[in-house]
């Protein structure tokens, strides 16, 4: 009826889809409040309702130095980054870099490698310190290091003349437990947000392979190709989907390898410690069993990262956010971006299954430009490729986490900055961008803010 209704000059009311409300279909929430991450999708059936709320426990506590009276939770370490998922998910939302040189990183992490790779593409970890900086250490066991950052301010101007700047960090690294650190490559990555995870498993491959086009075929200056990942259990090769890289095939991959990674837990999944050949202490450090999260609780995390809704749009009928949805699409933004998608069959949670889902992800690797670079591979993305994160629940950021730090590192401390700092394949729809009037840049930004 809006659309029988409209000026015939308002074009813009041909991008209203009212189905668009429902982000995540019927995996979606309504929710605006700080809790807008935390809550979980209807229709979850036989005992995983009750699960969901066992895995949010285990999300949510702290793990413990082992041997400790609570034997579920104990084996933290020896090296860590957090002691619990939601120490860097904070309400299942997303982390934050440090503001300045010294404050106490909430949820931002430096992966390591050495150039070349694993026998199946992996990144090859650093001899000494592994695959990933650790800053926290159990008594007894000397941390790997710790690192600083600074900011320097980029300056630019819109066609109209009005100046803006950008923050760029750089990094101090020290490594001070284990020698030197020749050769290091390394990542800065904060933690994700946690929504619709599962309905984005549930795609199918041949869905996300409908918007590859790796060697721009269509000459549009856009690629997107997807990345093929090591899967540890099935000793396969799989589509990635998860991690800024998409370097994990599937959620319980990706929390396996976070409760390693980030808190020093082992699984099923990776039954080692990570400690590196030089680290005596480390392999001599008490543990909490083999291994120390059971399978079963690790099973409900992995169900409660995959059934977490997603919150409903804000305004989505609004005249600004459909003026600013117009523009996205005429920028280009979309072609990364991509604004619809349809699920296949989720295997364990049918609520997941056939959802109309908005998600504003291709789920494809592209050329993000050297400002963004971190010149380090990951399987096969290089190391100017990100993969396209998605844009639902943006807008909430700030209620939920209050911050909006944005891209890979948290640079970007506005919506405005972020889209600045997109360069390689999207270097002509900032162009565009930038050309804009600032009622237009608005109105972007608008709909931005819904979503």
């Amino acid at each position: 009826m809006l659309h029988a209704c409209k000026p015939e000059e308002e074009s813009f009311w041909e991008y209203l889809d009212p189905s668009e409300e429902l982000s995540g279909g019927g995996a979606s929430v309504h929710d605006a409040s700080p809790l807008a991450f935390s809550k979980s999708i209807d229709g979850l059936t036989g005992d995983d309702a009750l699960l969901f709320f066992v895995g949010n426990s285990f999300f949510n506590q702290n793990w413990v130095t082992a041997p400790a009276s609570t034997t579920a939770r104990d084996g933290l370490g020896p090296f860590f980054n957090s002691r619990s998922c939601s120490g860097c998910h904070f309400k299942d939302g997303r982390g934050r870099a440090p503001e300045y040189s010294g404050e106490v990183s909430s949820g931002l992490l430096i992966r390591l490698s050495t150039p070349g790779m694993g026998p199946h593409g992996e990144p090859l970890p650093h001899p000494a310190y592994g695959g990933q900086l650790h800053d926290q250490a159990i008594v007894g066991v000397p941390a790997e290091g710790d690192f600083s950052i600074s900011y320097s301010t980029v300056s630019g101007q819109y066609d109209d003349g009005t100046s803006y700047s950008l923050r760029e960090p750089n990094y101090q690294l020290n490594f001070t437990g284990y020698g030197g650190a020749g050769g290091v490559m390394f990542s800065p990555r904060v933690a994700n947000q946690m929504i619709g995870l599962g309905l984005l498993e549930a795609l199918s491959e041949s869905t996300i392979l409908e918007r590859a086009d790796a060697g721009d075929a269509d000459g549009d200056g856009v690629s997107g190709r997807p990345n093929y990942v090591w899967n540890s259990l099935t000793q396969t090769t799989q589509l990635g989907r998860f991690g800024w890289k998409a370097n994990q095939p599937n959620l319980l991959l990706q929390a396996a390898g976070a409760f390693l990674g980030d808190m020093g837990i082992t699984s099923f999944v990776n039954p080692s410690e990570n400690c590196t050949s030089p680290q005596n202490d480390c392999q001599n450090a008490p543990n909490g069993g083999q291994p120390e999260i059971e399978d079963d609780d690790l099973r409900k995390v992995e169900l409660y990262c995959r059934t977490l809704a997603v919150p409903v749009r804000r305004n989505h009928n609004a005249p600004e956010v459909l003026k600013g949805k117009e523009l996205f699409f005429s920028i280009g933004c979309e072609s990364c971006h991509r604004s619809k998608m349809v699920t296949g069959n989720h295997p364990d949670v049918s609520a997941l299954s056939g959802q109309t889902i908005f998600p504003y992800t291709d789920m494809l690797l592209h050329d993000m430009g050297e400002g963004l670079a971190d010149n380090r591979p990951d399987f096969l993305a290089d190391g100017n490729e990100w993969r396209t994160p998605p844009l639902w629940g943006i807008g909430l950021f700030q209620t939920v986490n209050g911050h909006t730090n944005y891209m890979h590192d948290g640079r970007a401390r506005n919506l405005e900055e972020a889209i600045l700092w997109h360069g390689g394949e999207a270097e002509n729809s900032v162009n565009k961008f930038k050309a804009l009037s600032s009622a237009q840049r608005n109105d972007i930004i608008t709909f931005l803010n819904s979503l």
